[in-house]
């Protein structure tokens, strides 16, 4: 690890083994990965939220995935989209993390949402929802560059499980120096406080 790599922590909003938003994932890591210190979230265990499993304390699943947002500098939230909206099991998770309402261990992070869908709209409607959460935990979401890839099947090498398309990869790119700076400048600006 570099010491000025910044600690990335991805959330994918799907359990399928062969999904395309695993995929774009994997395809956005390749290229951060001399940049950020990247850490996956793992959202597949979390039981359905429940306020009376949180009266003594959190189930262990859940407290590891808290305590792993906790160490992020940022948080790269990739989606599919499920009938025009987010997965239920993202928003368990978005749900989760946003426990206890006074300390939620989205406050104040940076994040950055993308997404992938054989539809030709990207996840335009699910990735507005995320934000819509998010917004409501006090997350500092950024707005633009948005990843919404249409279409997603035909840009896709299956042998290496990779996006092929090179204006993807390009959009990609831009995202991620985006995201990068939105980082920095969230941690210049609370420095200075």
């Amino acid at each position: 690890m570099t010491e000025n790599k910044l600690r990335i922590v991805t959330i994918l909003g799907s359990l399928r083994k062969e999904s395309y938003n695993k995929i774009l994932l994997q395809s956005i890591t390749d290229v951060a990965d001399q940049r950020w210190e990247l850490t996956s979230a793992d959202i597949s265990n979390l039981p359905l939220f429940n306020q009376d499993l949180e009266t003594e304390s959190d189930p262990e699943a859940v407290a590891t995935f808290k305590e792993t947002l906790k160490q992020a500098d940022g948080v790269l939230i990739v989606t599919p989209e499920y009938n025009s909206g987010i997965p239920g099991v993202l928003k368990n998770a978005l749900d989760w993390g946003s426990r206890p309402a006074k300390s939620s261990v989205f406050t104040n992070t940076p994040v950055a949402i993308a997404g992938a869908t054989p539809g030709g709209v990207g996840t335009a409607l699910a990735q507005m929802q995320v934000r819509q959460t998010l917004t409501a935990m006090n997350a500092n979401v950024m707005s633009n560059p948005k990843v919404l890839v249409g279409g997603v099947q035909k840009k896709i090498d299956f042998d290496s499980q990779r996006i092929e398309d090179s204006r993807t990869m390009s959009r990609l790119e831009e995202f991620i120096d985006a995201f990068t700076s939105f980082v920095e400048m969230y941690q210049h600006s609370s420095k200075g406080r």
